[in-house]
């Protein structure tokens, strides 16, 4: 998929940096990052008509993070509007990757791009296959229809 479809199909969420995130130096700690990748995945669940607490509580169905990358761009600081930016980038029977961008919303520099590796498995943390339910969303997600 080319970066301008991923683009069309990205879910986009707002926030914004709390002093809590901040180090010493005012800039936001690296791992923080990785908790804005997360909202920005369950919102693109919710983007494609199910919550990930449907998933986990409906179907057994959990995805469980076993790759996890950032590269950090430009520091983001205390009070600064996040835009996160979340797309699927690939999708298997038992494995969901998922891309991300952080932009700072007032003048759109690119703070961070990232993406996480998924495994689905079931509540005994067991590989399973995607739901087909579930599956349908995500290939339409990642540009691969039925």
């Amino acid at each position: 998929m080319s970066d301008r479809q991923a683009n069309d199909r990205a879910c986009e969420v707002r926030l914004r940096v709390r002093y809590a995130e901040t180090d010493q130096m005012g800039v936001v700690y690296h791992a923080n990052y990785f908790v804005w990748f997360e909202v920005g995945r369950v919102e693109l669940l919710r983007h494609l008509g199910f919550s990930y607490r449907e998933m986990e509580q409906n179907e057994q169905c959990f995805i469980a993070v076993v790759d996890a990358r950032c590269r950090y761009k430009a520091p983001a600081r205390y009070d600064d509007e996040i835009v996160v930016r979340t797309h699927l980038k690939n999708v298997r029977e038992s494995l969901v990757h998922f891309g991300y961008e952080l932009v700072r919303a007032s003048d759109g520099v690119l703070l961070a791009e990232g993406e996480t590796t998924h495994i689905v498995t079931d509540a005994e943390m067991k590989v399973r296959a995607i739901p087909d339910k579930y599956m349908t969303a995500f290939r339409e997600a990642a540009g691969r229809n039925l």
